[in-house]
């Protein structure tokens, strides 16, 4: 269901399921766990969090047998990545914003996104706001056709705004059930191109101020820490809503799910486990850590 191990070898999640099957747990074997943790993404203060939880949970519970603390451990992970999720209003057309970095894996997310809403029977509409990159238009429109979406576009270079404004027009217009909004990959580190961010939320809010529903951050999963840099400058921007893990099949680690969990409190929405348009999963806290150990 989700990626097992990188492309050389045993992933360090691997390595962790090993580690409690040696014996005896010791100070050692917490060292080693703490090192495997970092190594996997999850991050320094959150691992720290992590492992205090279970070490209390072992001492309160006298865990003694491996398998035990490695079920206390699991069930720590599992608490930490269920955040709860903020109630979307009901109104029709549900606006979905969807943002992210270049090379994030963003326009085939959103062709797995709107064709799962198609494939419910929903009326989705895609709106071709990347007005910059070279092709992005074509390439979204290619998406859209095989993903059963009619796409909104204007020329390249126009006014990303504009075209976010028309498509939800359009929404109305022609009843449709969901909008999808594809914006430019951009740096987070730039504030121009934030900026500009701000200024398409906005124009998506003014037929509905409840829109956007939602803000979906698009992460590549196999980014490590600047993934959660990535959700941090983009939340304190436009107000991220949701996250969707990307490339979660060649993940080499995925540890940085917990510490946007953690540390953010954003809720992982989406995974993308493959190249099709079918593979697209909702996020679930057990069957990820379930399968990361697997």
């Amino acid at each position: 269901m989700f990626g097992k191990a990188d492309r050389k070898g045993e992933s360090w999640f691997g390595k962790i399921t090993r580690l409690f099957n040696r014996g005896a747990i010791g100070e050692e074997t917490w060292e080693e766990l703490e090192e495997l943790l970092i190594l996997a993404d999850v991050g320094i203060e959150t691992t720290d969090k992590l492992l205090g939880k279970v070490k209390q949970r072992v001492k309160d519970d006298k865990l003694i047998d491996p398998a035990q603390v490695k079920t206390a451990l699991k069930g720590e992970m599992i608490d930490l990545l269920t955040v709860p999720y903020t109630s979307v209003s009901a109104s029709s057309p549900m606006v979905i914003l969807v943002v992210g970095v270049n090379g994030s894996g963003k326009t085939t997310s959103i062709a797995k996104l709107a064709y799962s809403y198609t494939t419910q029977g929903k009326r989705v509409l895609l709106g071709a706001a990347d007005t910059f990159r070279a092709a992005a238009i074509e390439q979204l429109q290619y998406w859209g056709k095989r993903a059963g979406a009619e796409v909104i576009a204007h020329k390249l270079h126009s006014d990303p705004g504009a075209v976010t404004f028309d498509t939800i027009e359009a929404a109305y217009s022609r009843g449709a059930d969901v909008v999808i909004i594809d914006t430019a990959g951009r740096l987070h580190t730039k504030s121009n191109l934030m900026e500009e961010l701000k200024k398409i939320r906005r124009v998506a809010s003014r037929r509905n101020g409840s829109a956007p529903q939602q803000v979906l951050l698009v992460i590549d999963s196999t980014t490590g820490q600047n993934g959660l840099t990535q959700a941090r400058y983009f939340t304190q921007a436009i107000g991220v809503t949701d996250i969707f893990l990307a490339k979660l099949d060649s993940m080499a680690r995925g540890g940085i799910t917990f510490a946007i969990c953690d540390e953010l409190k954003i809720p992982i929405t989406y995974v993308g486990t493959g190249e099709k348009l079918q593979d697209l999963l909702p996020f679930n806290a057990e069957n990820f850590v379930n399968a990361i150990f697997s």
